[in-house]
């Protein structure tokens, strides 16, 4: 017997949109009066990428749901190229109706297909996915093969960021063969508010990043988009290795 396709939800409450993919969980949120904002504090963390890779060109993003990253990359991040690829065509659609995802221009692209397929060597320098199934990090998407093909498919300088819940009975794994794909080159922090941890993986970047480079970066950063990124510095001292003086990519 086939298997049924998990239900998609679409829910306004004080102000917020939400989308549910197969249960309550919420998959993605918008504030209806800023539809471009990042409402949910986990995809602000995301960003976090751009203090160790500012000036991205090509992004890959596996996994639409409510569209808020594609959507504030779009219109914050102009010199940017975005291509979308999300497996289920009636995310695209609900997307697309409730959740202001613009049409596709020159920077701007939504495929329908499988993201692991996606993947071409050096294809892009950013990639992102946030890929659930029914609650759960789809398991292809953490496999030792997709990280080596992650790594293969970024150029360098290159940024890999994974949204993964913190509770995920995986993670460790998930993180050992990230670490594994990428020489090492990986950072995880916990998001601020949200039960999410974020992990970064980098190609072609130096071993170590220091202080006052990143906290530079994050002032002018902060400035720009209207995120928190000073935190987001000090947040990585949660999880990684590092010295008074740098932040350490890599086991070096």
């Amino acid at each position: 017997m086939k298997k049924s396709k998990p239900a998609i939800a679409v829910s306004d409450a004080r102000g917020v949109r939400t989308l549910h993919v197969g249960g309550e969980a919420i998959q993605s949120a918008m504030r209806i009066a800023e539809p471009h904002a990042l409402a949910l504090d986990y995809t602000r963390c995301m960003m976090a990428f751009l203090l160790f890779h500012p000036q991205p060109r090509d992004a890959l993003m596996i996994g639409l749901g409510g569209a808020s990253l594609p959507k504030f990359f779009h219109r914050n991040l102009r010199k940017t190229r975005v291509r979308v690829v999300e497996l289920d065509p009636r995310v695209v659609a609900a997307a697309r109706q409730h959740f202001a995802l613009p049409a596709d221009d020159e920077r701007l692209c939504v495929e329908i297909g499988d993201g692991a397929q996606a993947l071409s060597p050096e294809c892009c320098d950013v990639l992102v996915v946030d890929a659930y199934h029914d609650e759960e990090h789809v398991p292809e998407l953490a496999s030792p093969e997709f990280y080596d093909a992650a790594w293969l498919a970024l150029a360098a300088p290159g940024a890999m960021v994974i949204n993964y819940m913190n509770d995920d009975r995986n993670f460790d794994r998930y993180l050992r063969r990230l670490e594994s794909s990428f020489g090492g080159a990986v950072l995880a922090t916990p998001a601020l508010y949200d039960p999410n941890i974020i992990a970064f993986a980098f190609k072609g970047l130096p071993p170590a990043i220091e202080w006052e480079t990143l906290r530079s970066r994050a002032q002018r950063l902060e400035s720009a988009l209207g995120l928190p990124f000073t935190r987001y510095v000090s947040r990585f001292r949660a999880m990684n290795r590092w010295t008074a003086s740098a932040l350490l990519l890599s086991y070096g």
